[in-house]
């Protein structure tokens, strides 16, 4: 490939230019990076933990969620808080009590969608 002012080209011509330039017409920076900020979160296994058993559980407090996570409830609330800031976890409160649980369905489906698909791949590794 050769590349030119940050251009990279095929040596032969693309087999579908229309295609190429059509995905690339849909790709949004902005909405990827914003993706990709997701997906960061979801890479530390402290967040993840936290994310699946919110999952689980549908709705856990800060000091429950300080439990299964082995950690501190500052620990715990600064992980949730960074979950809650990216649109992937909510909160309410009850008295002195802060409840939390991931925000909708479709947290939900990454959260059951990545353990089903690491199961899978475990599997077929054993096999």
């Amino acid at each position: 490939m050769a590349t030119n002012s940050n251009l990279v080209k095929c040596q032969d011509d693309c087999a579908d230019e229309l295609k190429v330039n059509e995905v690339k017409s849909q790709i949004n920076d902005l909405m990827t990076n914003d993706v990709a900020k997701i997906y960061r979160a979801l890479s530390d296994p402290t967040r993840l933990k936290i994310a699946q058993a919110l999952n689980l559980a549908v709705e856990l407090c800060v000091h429950d969620v300080a439990t299964i996570t082995e950690s501190t409830v500052a620990t715990a609330s600064h992980h949730l808080r960074l979950l809650r800031d990216l649109g992937l976890a909510k909160f309410r409160k009850e008295g002195k009590l802060v409840y939390y649980s991931l925000d909708d369905d479709h947290v939900r489906q990454l959260i059951d969608i990545a353990f089903t698909h690491q199961k899978e791949v475990k599997h077929r590794a054993e096999n």
